[in-house]
């Protein structure tokens, strides 16, 4: 996986994924509010965004780790 990027790169790369899941998710919006909405790309759009936010709780899982005693 990518245990060998720096904390640092993890960051950038959250950024990243953040804004790209905001920005589907503006696309999403605006494609559902046209008088026909294309739906199979609704659908497309929506699995990318679960994709990014499964790949957003990756990384905040490897930068904040949950440590039981």
């Amino acid at each position: 996986m990518n245990d060998d990027l720096s904390e640092a790169a993890l960051n950038a790369r959250l950024t990243e994924l953040r804004q790209e899941h905001a920005d589907l998710d503006a696309a999403v919006q605006a494609i559902s509010l046209s008088p026909l909405p294309d739906m199979l790309l609704v659908a497309r759009l929506k699995r990318r965004k679960l994709a990014l936010k499964d790949e957003i709780a990756r990384i905040e899982d490897q930068l904040n780790p949950d440590i039981i005693a």
